[in-house]
Order: C-alpha cells, then structure tokens, then sequence
C-alpha cells in the first residue's frame, strides 16, 4: 500500500485501464467487469479490479492533470509491479477535421511541464509504448472501427489563452488533454507499456463540446476497444 493507494500488490491486475474521472472508472467496473471489487477509495480516487471476458482486469481513475496521474500511474508500476497502462479519456481538438465522438491513439505527447525535467529528462515529447499502440490498431482494424492517430499536447493550464497556430503547425499538435505526457514519460522511466487514447469531446475551432454526462458515459467505443486491447496482453 501507499499513502495514495489502499490497495494491497495482490488486489491490482498487471494491465490498468486509467480515466481521470473516478465517476468513469466506477461505470467502466460496472458496466463491463465481472466480479469485480472496489480495492481503492483513498481520496475518492475510485479503484476496482474484475474481471472481462476471463481476463483479470484492474480500472483505476488518474484525477485530472500530469501531477495526478504522475503520481498514480508511477506508483501503480514502481510497486504495484504493473506491467500495462491504457489511458481512456476525452480530448479537445485543434483541428477542423476531427469531430465529437471520434476515438484517438496518441503515439506521442508534447508537453511544456517540467515534469520530465524533474527527473533529469529535458525532451518536450514523450512516445508511448509501441506495442501497445500496435495492438490497439490491430484491433481497430479487425472491428472496423476508424481510429486516428495523433499528436497530443498535455497542457498544464485548462483556461490558458494558447496559441493554437504554433501547437498545431510548429509542434505538431492535433489534439489537447492533461495527463498523457507524465504517463508516456513513467512508463519510460520504468520500462513499462503506456497508451493514451481518447474520445473527442471539445472541438475548439467550431466550439461544439460534449455535455459532462456524455463525457462520462457515452466513451463506449474507445472503452471496449481498450478493455479487448488489455485481454489480449
């Protein structure tokens, strides 16, 4: 156990689906896990550990932001000894071309925290894990289900007045989120596997957004292509 994570190594599985709303973990445990367990309440950052199509599967909210899930997703692989962790959360977008409800893959993230440079790591981008990010185009491919790849910027500031032009045309940026850089950048640290993907709820060019109870609900594409992603590990 840590001071974050009540949890015993035993209860948590080697493969952790993480969204940042705990209200989304509860209804991903509910909706999809078999038998499954709350092993995790400690500052109401809802863990449960179940069980999809016989595979035993942990669903552990992030919090919101790379601080949050700095700290949650490190200590899950440091001493929980896990080996996998999909991230499944909303983003907004940059660009005209992606709408409300199309899922994401970010095989990498741009980020200015300082974060990584904590650590002695001064590279602004961090890649997820390449076999992770495989696995879930295989199987986006084989269930006919359109997925874009992306780059995304992990903003430290949600109400920032940004300079959209330089993300999208100097860093390469399509997509916008809190948390994926810190992830990318632990599972680096640690030799584990991370993937961050997303469903789009915000498009800041056209301004349509989705409503909080569709951001908590509505994912289910992304969710089950994550939760067929993780049994097959």
């Amino acid at each position: 156990m840590t001071v974050h994570n009540e949890a015993k190594k035993e209860d948590i599985a080697k493969t952790v689906l993480m969204p940042g709303d705990p209200m989304r973990a509860k209804m991903i445990a509910e909706k999809y896990l078999d038998d499954y367990k709350l092993v995790n309440s400690v500052r109401g950052m809802y863990a449960y550990t179940g069980f999809y199509k016989g595979k035993r599967i942990t669903v552990m909210a992030s919090g919101m932001g790379i601080p949050s899930i700095g700290i949650y997703s490190y200590e899950l692989y440091k001493f929980y000894d896990v080996d996998n962790i999909i991230r499944v959360g909303s983003c907004g977008t940059y660009i005209k071309d992606l709408n409300l409800y199309d899922v994401v893959v970010a095989y990498d993230a741009y980020s200015e925290s300082t974060y990584a440079k904590d650590f002695g790591d001064n590279n602004s981008i961090m890649k997820c894990s390449d076999k992770l990010y495989s696995s879930f185009k295989d199987m986006a491919n084989k269930n006919n289900i359109k997925v874009t790849s992306v780059r995304a910027h992990s903003s430290d500031s949600f109400y920032a007045d940004i300079n959209i032009d330089d993300l999208v045309n100097n860093k390469g940026c399509s997509v916008v989120e809190m948390e994926t850089f810190g992830l990318y950048f632990n599972a680096k640290y640690l030799n584990k596997n991370a993937l961050a993907i997303y469903t789009v709820s915000d498009n800041l060019i056209t301004k349509e957004k989705a409503t909080t109870e569709e951001r908590q609900n509505s994912f289910t594409e992304m969710i089950e292509l994550a939760l067929d992603v993780a049994i097959n590990l």
